[in-house]
């Protein structure tokens, strides 16, 4: 496969390897110079919650936590 150096440094994945390892926009790489022209890309890890957040707010059912009355804890 080939790709193209943009005039910012930019370079594109092509799409078929980033839907084979599931490369979505915003993710963080590493980049290492092996030599002349060889260049090593390794995705950083993302820690196991990241998105999360994200994922509970698009819950499509809002407003449907009610508590649960309980007694006061304060005295224990």
């Amino acid at each position: 496969m080939t790709t193209i150096i943009s005039s910012k440094g930019q370079f594109v994945l092509p799409a078929p390897l980033r839907e084979r390892d599931r490369i979505a926009a915003g993710q963080k790489f590493d980049i290492e110079r092996i030599d002349a022209g060889h260049y090593l890309l390794k995705r950083q890890s993302s820690p196991d919650n990241e998105g999360l957040v994200d994922w509970l707010l698009a819950c499509p059912g809002k407003d449907w936590f009610q508590p649960i009355p309980s007694e006061s804890t304060d005295s224990l």
